[in-house]
């Protein structure tokens, strides 16, 4: 089964003090890209989590936010900068004393100045932490494993009709193919005439000679046989339970070489015109392929 790079998911768990909410996001990309955002106290956690995501995840990027909450008496405590407390207010009565103001300096003066009381910097249990919030990650990258699944089987199901299409027209294209023979006879007859203007007698023997030479090197068997052959590998690769993506890619590259091919030797309009539907059914597909895992 093939997946979509493309998805989200959310996940949460509580236990004890602490609260932990897990948001992943995946996006495309060739390759494995993991933009994790952690509360800077919980930062020697990075290392680990990233191993647990980039375990699930074989390319693309993902972006992961992880918000952590503790409610324990440490984690709620607060300090006062006193060095800064006393400069501010020292640089206070100065400036009442030069302007000559008659007002008192109170403590809601103080409390406004920035980075005077800020949370207190306490050791975190990186353990207790983990243990919470390996089983929150693992939950968030199922469910978003679940859902590039999900957009998978869409992708796979457009898949599966664009394929069938061209099927269809590569058989179209294969008998067309097999009535060259005589096309080409009458139009080298239709030629000779013009230009002699019907004063040289024709060889029957030369004229099929000749078109069976324009015939053979105008043969697109080999090509269909090939393009026929991608088809069924592109169906195989789909239902393996392994990344798609790259493989996909290849089997494109493969296809608009032999619909190329068959549109160079071929010179049937009714046949050039069905290689560039199937260039163009092949561009839908390439665009798809392009967010498959």
């Amino acid at each position: 089964m093939i997946k979509s790079m493309t998805a989200f998911a959310r996940a949460e768990r509580f236990e004890a003090t602490l609260a932990i909410t897990v948001e992943l996001r995946s996006y495309n990309s060739r390759y494995q890209d993991i933009l994790l955002k952690l509360p800077q106290a919980y930062l020697p956690l990075e290392g680990k989590a990233k191993e647990l995501i980039s375990q699930s995840l074989t390319r693309g990027r993902i972006e992961a936010k992880i918000q952590i909450r503790d409610s324990t008496d440490e984690a709620c405590a607060f300090e006062v900068d006193e060095m800064m407390a006393k400069a501010y207010y020292r640089s206070l009565v100065r400036l009442i004393e030069r302007l000559h103001l008659k007002t008192d300096i109170s403590l809601e003066h103080l409390v406004q100045m920035p980075g005077l009381i800020k949370p207190a910097e306490t050791e975190k249990d990186a353990v207790a932490c983990w243990a919470v919030l390996a089983p929150c990650l693992s939950q968030a990258l199922a469910d978003l494993d679940a859902m590039k699944a999900k957009e998978g089987d869409f992708l796979a199901g457009d898949f599966e009709t664009r394929l069938a299409a061209i099927e269809t027209v590569l058989a179209e294209i294969k008998h067309d193919a097999e009535g060259l023979l005589p096309v080409y006879q009458d139009r080298l007859k239709e030629r000779i005439a013009a230009l002699t203007q019907g004063l040289v007698e024709i060889d029957p023997a030369r004229i099929a000679q000749e078109a069976a030479f324009l015939a053979d090197r105008s043969d697109i068997s080999e090509e269909i046989i090939r393009a026929e052959s991608h088809i069924r590998q592109f169906r195989v690769v789909m239902a393996e339970n392994e990344p798609a993506g790259r493989k996909l890619n290849f089997l494109l590259q493969e296809f608009n070489r032999e619909f190329n091919t068959i549109g160079s030797k071929t010179g049937n309009v009714d046949v050039s015109h069905r290689v560039v539907w199937l260039k163009s059914e092949l561009e839908k597909i390439r665009e798809q392929v392009q967010n498959v895992e």
